[in-house]
């Protein structure tokens, strides 16, 4: 199960490449004001890669403010001149693809195999859709539709918008983040997580040497208390798009209100896993383990509750815990890898306090610690198998963030369904059975914004991607996203010289 894989010396050189500060304001790299460092810790050897100073208020206020001296600028350039140069930033990402998964891996834990061939190439295409989608920034058609007047809708930009990204997948969730709102003619300020700033400085690093105009893409480096509730709650940002957890998303929307900003929220999942019992058995397996497992169980729509019709409940159990044994741990860049660490030592304990209190009420079938040799030193922890918890227990209500996955029984259709609705979050969800009616009412009855049928996990630019309930709202990826970063105004012309006239007479009489 274990291959610790051998040290690879060219990972990503953090400390060089960053020299000059862990801040993009302007088109420049700087360094932090707030008197603080932090470091960034590669979670696979607890080894401290890249110290940098934090982002203060003065930090955000000055992104802020290069931000909002860009936007008229870029919000007056044709959708064609956007398209174009992100065309062209596709064409640099692509360019540097190898140093883009190479960063991600060393920050994050993650198989350099996985940012290779699912974060950074996710990343390009987003770029080239939204590249696509900058040219179809559409309002309506003119038309009559008051007596001598004529109306139409226009779609225009919002201003600065601010951001915040999580640690989970820092590179895709800046691009999802940054595309459309550039795209749509807004310049924006993002907050990444201050453990995982690598990728999103070369990102926006990779923006402006395609040509995208300094003070567009900005980005600081700081602490949510500091830098991100004074970028929330800032009176130059007119929208706030944050991604993260449910509790702190409800802090988001408070200071948000302050200040009467539109708001986007990608919150916590809990994502069910049904199995009807005519499913596909090996596949259904084979999918629960993938989705279970991906990026070591930080995702917030991956499966973290299977619910399996009884009939095939126990050979389910037995099947997913034997393949999840053959899953190999290892070090992120050595080519064997299957599963890396947790992002850090404090997340690996919290996932091992949820796995260990189960222990009371359920019956843990493999998995449930971490390796010992030389994993220890990393936040590694084996992938688990829970059954036979109770529906209303800890480990199937809450978010978990790690690779568990939990295994509880149902009878009829009905209860599965009623079972998969059951927790305040309806992110993503999947439906595995080969009847085309009964796939059918799981898609249509279960609350969740993605419901995948006899798949779990895929994702494409062309469709969106956002939650129901306590997941949030707003959508990323896919035109639906487009669409969130533009304000729309009604436009409406007399065509006739004495219309005011005639309004004015209606209203005060002749005069």
């Amino acid at each position: 199960m274990h291959n610790p894989g051998s040290a690879t010396p060219d990972r990503f050189a953090a400390q060089e490449r960053f020299a000059d500060g862990a801040q993009f304001i302007g088109g420049r790299l700087t360094k932090g004001t707030s008197g603080r460092t932090h470091a960034v810790v590669d979670p696979a050897s607890g080894e401290e890669v890249f110290t940098y100073e934090l982002a203060g208020v003065e930090d955000v206020d000055a992104a802020v403010a290069a931000a909002h001296a860009a936007f008229p600028g870029w919000a007056a350039t044709t959708p064609g001149d956007r398209s174009d140069a992100l065309h062209r930033f596709a064409a640099v990402l692509a360019e540097r693809a190898e140093d883009f998964a190479r960063a991600e891996s060393l920050q994050c834990g993650k198989p350099l195999k996985l940012t290779r061939e699912f974060d950074v190439p996710g990343t390009i295409d987003n770029t080239s859709f939204f590249a696509g989608a900058a040219r179809h920034l559409q309002g309506q058609s003119a038309g009559e539709y008051s007596g001598d007047h004529t109306s139409y809708v226009r779609r225009e930009p919002i201003g600065v918008v601010g951001s915040i990204a999580p640690w989970n997948y820092p590179l895709q969730m800046a691009a999802w983040k940054i595309l459309p709102a550039v795209a749509a003619g807004n310049t924006i300020v993002l907050k990444p997580a201050e453990i995982t700033p690598l990728t999103s400085l070369l990102f926006a690093q990779a923006a402006t040497d395609a040509g995208i105009p300094d003070g567009v893409i900005n980005i600081v480096t700081g602490t949510g208390k500091e830098a991100g509730e004074r970028l929330v709650g800032h009176p130059d940002v007119a929208m706030t798009s944050f991604t993260g957890s449910t509790a702190v998303g409800k802090r988001v929307a408070e200071v948000a209100t302050a200040t009467v900003k539109r708001l986007h929220l990608e919150l916590g999942g809990k994502a069910p896993f049904v199995v009807f019992d005519d499913a596909d058995l090996e596949a259904a397996v084979n999918g629960a383990v993938a989705g279970a497992l991906i990026n070591t169980g930080q995702d917030c729509t991956a499966a973290t509750r299977a619910y399996v019709q009884r009939p095939l409940y126990e050979a389910f159990v037995e099947r997913t815990a034997a393949l999840m044994e053959t899953v190999r741990l290892g070090d992120p860049f050595a080519a064997g890898t299957d599963l890396g660490p947790l992002i850090s030592h404090v997340q690996r304990d919290r996932v091992a306090g949820f796995v260990d209190r189960a222990r009371g009420y359920a019956r843990v079938v493999t998995g449930g610690q971490a390796p010992g040799g030389e994993l220890a030193k990393g936040a590694y922890y084996k992938p688990t198998l829970v059954a036979d918890a109770a529906q209303d227990s800890e480990i199937v209500q809450s978010e978990i963030f790690g690779p568990v996955l939990v295994v509880l029984p149902f009878d009829s259709d009905d209860e599965g369904i009623r079972l998969a609705n059951d927790t305040p979050y309806g992110l993503a969800a999947s439906a595995w059975s080969r009847d085309v009616y009964r796939a059918n009412r799981a898609t249509r009855e279960i609350k969740a914004g993605c419901v995948w049928v006899n798949d779990h996990i895929p994702i494409i630019s062309e469709m969106p991607h956002g939650g129901y309930k306590a997941s949030g709202f707003g959508k990323d990826m896919s035109s639906y996203s487009f669409e969130e970063y533009t304000q729309i105004k009604h436009v409406m012309f007399d065509n006739t010289a004495v219309a005011a006239k005639d309004w004015h007479r209606t209203i005060f009489g002749d005069r």
